[in-house]
């Protein structure tokens, strides 16, 4: 699952270490999803979206294979 992660925080002039702390999460954490080391828990990529104020399709790609 590839995200806009990085692109969409850094947009927004957001660190990473204050993003981490707005999601309860460490900055390895942050940085793990943003290299694409790490797929979140549903619940994690909904804060994610909520903080962006996005919807869930806008910060994560889910590449679907038919």
């Amino acid at each position: 699952m590839k995200n806009r992660i990085e692109e969409i925080r850094k947009e927004r002039g957001v660190r990473q270490e204050e993003f981490a702390k707005a999601l309860g999460v460490s900055r390895q954490t942050i940085s793990s999803l943003e290299n694409g080391r790490y797929n979140p828990s549903i619940l994690l990529a909904y804060k994610i979206a909520r903080y962006f104020e996005m919807a869930i399709e806008d910060v994560f790609c889910f590449d679907e294979e038919v």
